[in-house]
């Protein structure tokens, strides 16, 4: 989901889920499109000792096809219970945006309930609460809202939104989930699929695979032009560290393609 100048409004959502986190990374800009939680963003992580914060570090490179390239730097921390993260997106000398999230887990019989809430300077604030239901096979819900301000992050969905979708760890050492996230607010109609597969061959190694389609429009005018795309991102993790490449045609529902590549660590 972002506060810059130029660009149409469109909004980008928080809700989404755990386990297909680390596939989708991203930013998100202004009050128009459809995104994930940045902590889901993240991934999954290893658990963590009580007590014991365990800490990621992810910069992330922007080249934009009709904008100018851009940075951000996110630095998350995690417990066995909490989860919290700073960011900051810089975009050559027209948008900065600083930005603070925290979420806390809690677990059910029935499975996992995620509340979440994001601040950035320039005004922007967001929530989101997101369930995941089961273990083996699992049902995924989420529901975000924001105030409609301008705001960039780890991904490109919508933030306005709900989200739906199933999943399983039936496969060995594999996790899949498929699921959409939708606006249901501005009435621009988008809607983003993603089908995410995380293969975790060894103890040190992991690969997560997410490939999305996106369809709306970049605003409420009904005689906008409809936009549709369909993009990936490929993350690898060996030990401490990580590298992720993304390449997503129409970012944010707009005329813009734009390839991101991170390369970060944890410690």
């Amino acid at each position: 989901m972002s506060g810059e100048v130029p660009s149409k409004p469109r909004v980008k959502t928080l809700a989404v889920t755990l386990v297909a986190a680390a596939a989708a990374f991203g930013v998100c800009a202004p009050a128009y499109a459809a995104g994930l939680g940045e902590a889901v963003q993240e991934g999954e992580e290893a658990s963590t000792p009580k007590d014991k914060v365990a800490w990621k570090f992810t910069p992330t490179y922007y080249r934009s096809s009709n904008e100018p390239n851009a940075w951000d730097f996110n630095l998350r921390g995690n417990t066995d219970t909490q989860t919290w993260w700073v960011g900051y997106y810089r975009r050559d000398d027209e948008f900065q945006q600083l930005r603070l999230g925290y979420e806390r887990p809690t677990e059910f019989s029935f499975g996992r309930v995620v509340p979440s809430i994001q601040y950035a300077t320039r005004g922007f604030l967001g929530g989101s609460v997101t369930a995941e239901i089961g273990e083996r096979y699992f049902g995924i819900l989420g529901w975000g809202r924001t105030n409609l301000k301008d705001y960039y992050n780890l991904n490109f969905d919508p933030n306005d939104a709900v989200t739906f979708g199933i999943g399983t760890r039936a496969l060995p050492k594999t996790t899949l989930s498929l699921f959409q996230i939708r606006d249901d607010r501005l009435g621009t109609g988008q809607r983003v699929t993603h089908f995410v597969a995380r293969i975790k061959p060894d103890e040190r190694t992991r690969w997560t695979v997410d490939v999305f389609h996106k369809q709306g429009r970049p605003d409420a005018d009904p005689a906008s032009e409809r936009i549709r795309g369909t993009g990936a991102t490929l993350t690898y993790d060996f030990d401490r560290w990580f590298a992720r490449v993304a390449k997503d045609p129409h970012v944010n529902f707009s005329d813009n393609n734009m390839v991101r590549v991170a390369v970060g660590f944890r410690f």
